[in-house]
């Protein structure tokens, strides 16, 4: 495998670690001692430097004013905004406005894009289901009505819904498939209840009674809701890649700063063994992760489809990430739970990429389903 990175690419990670620079963790009360959210928006000031850093069109299309980069150059971007546990919705915003510009009609194309890469619209997405168990495809129904389309369902656990301006929401049709409308925040008949994330950030629960969409903003395209699912999952596997990468950092720091009978407890055996075993994690996680980013951005044929590179990335990422964060913890001894350290907050929000779009048993029940359903030598 080549993982060398394009010039381009490159130059993303640069522009990335310039807005992320002066960036910290603790500009929000911490999720431990706050009932609620930390906070009732996203970082709007980091917003802004996003777009005027040409980060938020990093993906777009020319005609969008983009860069037209690919998956691999967001997931670098995403695994720099983790390590600062960047408080934007980056993921969400250009996995949707990537599936917008590939599957939309063009003229909800031409009306969203532009203002996302200028930083003038926020989008997220609707991808936990009912109950964060079923398929976030089965919690909704669409209907078609003439010019439009109704929706009826409820969706729960919804990132940076009450400040995003469109979610876009997976339905069910009644011949069984799946589209995905681009829902307005304030559209009549949508209601969002307040729900707060493991790691403190305000969430919703979205519930859509007889929901009037125009159908041009409604996306029926063959594979859309599968290539959106992909992309998210990806780009959460790169925001586990980077919090655990910083996670390691930081308690290399402590532990060669930290004394104990006289030299620092990075030099014994036992500390080692275990700052070693998390080294070996992230580098499996980076594996899986370029691989999966890889697939998604060439289209390329393997031995199964696209999907199974993507869930072998998200268990690597689901239980790799929670390993570095409680050797972390363990490493620091009773420093890692002060409050004042930033090392808890990490530790929450890396339990929330856990289990976000679904634990590593999930995607190795949907792993075990794909093989069986593409013996050796069958292909994709």
């Amino acid at each position: 495998m080549d993982f060398t990175f394009t010039e381009e690419q490159q130059a993303a990670v640069e522009a990335a670690k310039a807005v992320f620079f002066d960036v910290t963790p603790d500009t929000v009360p911490s999720p431990a001692l706050t009932a609620g959210a930390v906070a009732d928006d996203f970082d709007r000031a980091l917003w802004a430097k996003l777009a005027a850093s040409d980060l938020l069109s990093l993906v777009l299309d020319a005609e969008y004013g983009g860069a037209e980069l690919d998956p691999i150059a967001l997931c670098l971007v995403l695994r720099e905004s983790a390590k600062v546990l960047a408080r934007v919705p980056l993921l969400e915003t250009s996995a949707v406005a990537m599936t917008v510009q590939r599957y939309a009609q063009p003229q909800l194309a031409r009306e969203l894009l532009p203002a996302v890469g200028r930083g003038e619209l926020a989008l997220t997405v609707a991808a936990n289901g009912r109950t964060g168990h079923d398929g976030a495809e089965l919690a909704v129904t669409a209907r078609r009505d003439g010019d439009h389309w109704v929706l009826d369902g409820a969706q729960t656990g919804v990132p940076w819904a009450h400040t995003c301006d469109h979610i876009a929401v997976p339905a069910h049709t009644i011949d069984g498939r799946t589209v995905l409308a681009l829902v307005p925040r304030t559209h009549p008949g949508t209601n969002l209840a307040d729900q707060t994330s493991t790691n403190g950030e305000r969430f919703a629960e979205v519930h859509l009674q007889a929901v009037r969409i125009d159908a041009h903003a409604v996306i029926d395209a063959d594979g859309a809701w599968e290539s959106l699912r992909n992309l998210l999952t990806t780009g959460t596997c790169a925001l586990a890649l980077g919090l655990g990468t910083a996670v390691l950092a930081m308690t290399s720091q402590y532990t060669a700063q930290r004394e104990q009978f006289g030299f620092p407890i990075a030099t014994f055996q036992a500390v080692a063994v275990q700052a070693a075993d998390r080294y070996i994690d992230l580098r499996a996680m980076e594996a899986t992760l370029w691989q999966a980013a890889w697939r998604i951005s060439t289209g390329a044929q393997g031995a199964l489809p696209a999907a199974g590179d993507v869930s072998v990335a998200k268990i690597w990422a689901g239980e790799g990430v929670r390993r570095v964060v409680q050797t972390a913890q363990h490493l620091h001894g009773g420093f890692g739970a002060d409050t004042d350290y930033p090392l808890h907050r990490y530790h929450a929000w890396a339990k929330q990429l856990e289990l976000s779009l679904g634990p590593a048993a999930a995607h190795e029940e949907a792993l075990g389903d794909l093989i069986a359903a593409h013996p050796p030598g069958q292909g994709a």
